[in-house]
Formats: structure tokens, sequence, C-alpha cells
């Protein structure tokens, strides 16, 4: 009956409905934080694939990936045509490219899904379909967060920041939170009440579950800077004195304990500065954690948050580069320099120790560093260890992608980091979202987007480590792989008794 249905639908109109469903699923993610909206459009999507053959399955699953991505990262196409200077109709079409080529994932995720599910007779095993689905959409979040560096912006599990699926993130971090939503997701689309009320009892269960796993470990008075430099005035070297003057004057103001600036607020390297300067700031008295560079033309340049007045050298370079902003694939280096973007291709940061000031240890991620957990989890597991943080402070420049969307975006990917590590993130940024996040997730402070401001904190750091820090530091994302393989083998083996 269902693979009839499917027969007799219009093709153009099932692939435009794939197309809504993925823009409707990146309207579950910040700024509207409608979170039940990301199994609602997942649950539509198992709707148009169910009793389709895997080659169609696998269309639907590529227009929705692009509906979503596209929708998601359009503000890429204006750090390419207003900072690139890239002509609209190429800008346009990068964005679609990138889009399509992270849809392959769950294209091929839904044609797995589809094979499987056509072993297994359609009024029963409603419940092993349902896993299958979950299952393979796993296998494409994992896929996309880490082949070709990995790239897992807007990952389904990042809608739950807030609702009751927020209370998995400690056990089992985003791509669980997401793997949960899409078996959701299918049960209610199969109407597989079976699973579905075990769900709801496990979900129910998990608001109950022991929940703290840190605890207070002394306080910080931080500073977060924010100079609001309009992207295309920030490498103008007839402005840059007035820049540095206005920075200087910011830092000077500020209170507390430490004062942080945004990534590469200096944007030259820290060689190119005036001796003077460093050494008024200095004389404020203040620990500060400065964005700049460090290195030379032969080793390459590292996007690096450099202390000052701390008594001791600490420098933290960036480890995890974004492609083509901070590294150039092979190949595409005729791409980057026509987008003209001043060093492209820099070198990584080794250090992963934490800044120690106050008492609290402090671990450094830079820019969209905070969306791999992966890699620093072994800074929030072992509280005796001297590499574990009792906070981590998110420094960034999304200058280059405009106001809307990408700002509360970025902030909701650390406020995720948040609860997972039951860390508090303290955030600078050039233009937003300047903000203090605690260790439960929740903005507590945040400044104005594209406002010249300081934003003082008080800052609770935490020391202990949830279960989900424990396994990713000790084995990474393996056991996610592990669950995943697991649950495409169970139906597939049903399937071929069926």
């Amino acid at each position: 009956m269902r693979a009839g249905l499917i027969e007799r639908f219009p093709k153009p109109l099932m692939y435009l409905l794939a197309l809504l469903l993925g823009v409707l699923h990146t309207a579950s993610f910040a700024p509207t934080d409608l979170w039940a909206l990301e199994p609602l459009a997942l649950a539509g999507l198992f709707w148009l694939v169910e009793g389709a053959a895997p080659r169609r399955a696998a269309l639907l699953g590529f227009v929705f990936g692009i509906g979503w991505l596209a929708s998601g990262l359009w503000w890429l196409y204006i750090s390419m045509h207003d900072y690139g200077s890239l002509p609209g109709v190429f800008a346009a079409g990068s964005v679609l490219l990138l889009s399509a080529f992270l849809s392959i994932d769950y294209a091929l995720a839904l044609m797995l899904a589809a094979w499987l599910a056509r072993g297994l007779p359609s009024d029963h095993q409603r419940g092993r379909r349902a896993v299958a689905f979950g299952s393979a959409w796993l296998l494409a979040e994992l896929a996309r967060a880490s082949l070709f560096t990995g790239f897992p912006w807007i990952a389904g599990g990042y809608a739950h920041t807030v609702g009751p699926l927020a209370a998995f993130a400690p056990w089992v971090g985003v791509y669980g939170i997401g793997a949960l939503s899409a078996l959701l997701a299918a049960a209610l689309a199969l109407r597989a009440w079976r699973l579905l009320n075990g769900i709801i009892v496990l979900v129910i269960g998990a608001q109950f579950a022991p929940h703290d796993f840190t605890k207070p470990a002394g306080a910080i008075d931080i500073a977060l800077v924010q100079p609001a430099i309009a992207q295309d005035l920030k490498f103008n070297a007839d402005l840059m004195d007035a820049h540095l003057e206005a920075l200087a004057k910011q830092i000077e103001s500020a209170k507390g304990d430490l004062v942080v600036t945004p990534e590469s607020v200096v944007p030259l390297p820290l060689s190119a500065l005036d001796p003077a300067y460093i050494v008024r700031l200095q004389r404020t008295g203040r620990p500060l954690l400065l964005g700049t560079f460090l290195g030379d033309d032969k080793q390459g340049y590292v996007n690096t948050m450099v202390a000052i007045g701390t008594g001791k050298p600490y420098a933290y370079g960036k480890r995890h580069l974004l492609p083509f902003g901070e590294f150039v694939p092979t190949g595409f280096h005729w791409f980057v320099e026509l987008l003209g973007i001043p060093m492209a291709d820099q070198a990584r940061g080794r250090n992963t120790a934490p800044l120690v000031v106050a008492g609290q240890r402090l671990r450094p991620l830079i820019c969209y560093e905070s969306l791999f957990g992966e890699d620093f989890a072994d800074s929030a597991a072992g509280a005796a260890s001297p590499q574990a943080a009792t906070m981590f402070v998110n420094v960034s420049n999304l200058a280059w992608f405009g106001k809307l969307m990408i700002q509360d975006q970025d902030l909701q990917f650390a406020q995720m980091r948040a609860i997972e590590f039951q860390r508090p993130i303290v955030r600078s940024t050039n233009t937003g979202a300047t903000a203090v996040i605690d260790a439960a997730g929740h903005v507590t402070a945040r400044l104005p987007e594209g406002v010249p401001d300081v934003l003082q904190a008080h800052v609770e750091g935490r020391t202990g480590a949830t279960p989900y820090a424990h396994w990713l530091a000790a084995v990474g994302l393996w056991p996610l792989l592990v669950v995943a393989i697991a649950g495409l083998l169970t139906a597939m083996r049903r399937g071929r008794r069926a």
C-alpha cells in the first residue's frame, strides 16, 4: 500500500517537499530555538522515503540536505561576495556546491536505510526499520563531522540545547542526541507505538537521572572585549593605528582578573607591533589574552592567543583550521587567491595546556574549534590532571559572515559544549556574540551585536567530568560508530530472515 502510494506520488512534488523539509529543519536551530521542528522535519523526510527504492531515497535525502544546509550556511555568501569580491552568481553557486557535497552523506545514509527496509515486512518490524533509519542517520552525521577535516555545522543534535533531549548531552553528546532524535522521528512516522513509548520513558527518565557531574572550583572576574570593527576596515593599513589605539583604550578600561580579546584582534604578526604598544598593554597590571599571529614567512603564521602580563610565557595556537579560510586544500590555491583572503594558508598550533590565572585553568578555543568537542575532551576529563580546564575561553571573528543567524548558531554550539562537559564558556568576539555561558548551557550575559563594548563577568569554574567527557577523551567518537553499525547489522539480519 505504502509503496504504491510512493509510486503514484508526483516526483517533482516529492522533491519540493524534501527541499522544504530541509529548510524547516534549519528553522529548528538558533536563533529560533524551535527544537521540536528538528524531529518533525526528519519524520516528514522518513515519511517521504518510506517504501521508496534506495535510489529514490538517496535523491530525496540529497535534496533534503541541500535545503537544510544551503539555508543554514547561506551566510557564506557574504564572506565570498561582500568581502571576497566573488561575483554573486559564483558565490551563490559555491554555497550550493558545498551544501551538495555535504549532502552526499545523507543521500548515502537514506539509500542504505531504504535498502535495509526492503527486507523487512511493511506491516511488521516497524521498530527495526526505525532503528535502521536512526543508525544510518548517525553514521551520516559522524561522517560529516570527521571526513575531510570535518564540517559538522548545525548537526541535528545542536537544535536540542533546549528541550528534553538536552538531558542526554552529558551522556552521549551532540551526535548521540541527533541519533535519538532521528529514531524518534522514524517512530513517529511509522507509528511504532512500542518503540515510541520506550523513547518517551527514556526521555522522562533522563530528566531525573544523575546530572551534576562537576562541582564548583572557585571563580574569576573576566573582561571580554568586543571591538566591533567592520571586516572591510579591519585590514585597512590607513586605519590600523586608530584601531590599535581604540583596542588599547578598551583593554585599559577593563576590570577583573583577566582581559580577553577576540581572535586576530591584532591582524598582524606580534613581531610587527611597536614594542611600546606591548609595554602599554603590560602597564595595566592585568593579565591579557591577545589575539594575534605568531610565526614567520618560512615556518608559516599561527592564529594565536598570546598571554601578556601573566608572568610566564603562554601562547595557544589554533589547531583545527578552517578549509579555504585558514588552510588551502591541494589544488584550490587559485580559488583562495581569487577571494583575496589574507593569511589564508596558516600553520597549526601545538599547545593544548590551559592558561592558569587566579586559580582557574582556562583552555582557549579559537573560532570554530568549539564544534569539535572530541578534539579537546581531554581538557574536560580528569580533574587532577594539569591539562584539565575549569572553563573554556572561545574567541572568534564572525564579521566575515554578517550578522544574521551566524552569531546565534555559533553561540548555540558553545552552549552544547558547556552542557556536554559541564564547564562554563566565555566568548570574546569582534562583532558578536560576545557572551558568558554557565555550566548548564545558559547564556547569563551577552553584549549587543556590532557595538564596541567590554563585558564584565564573574564566572564560576568547575572541576570533574561528565560520562561523555570520560569516554570521548578515552576513545573518541568510536562508541557512537559502533552503535550505528550495530543498529544497521541488526536490521540487516532481520531483513534476511524476513
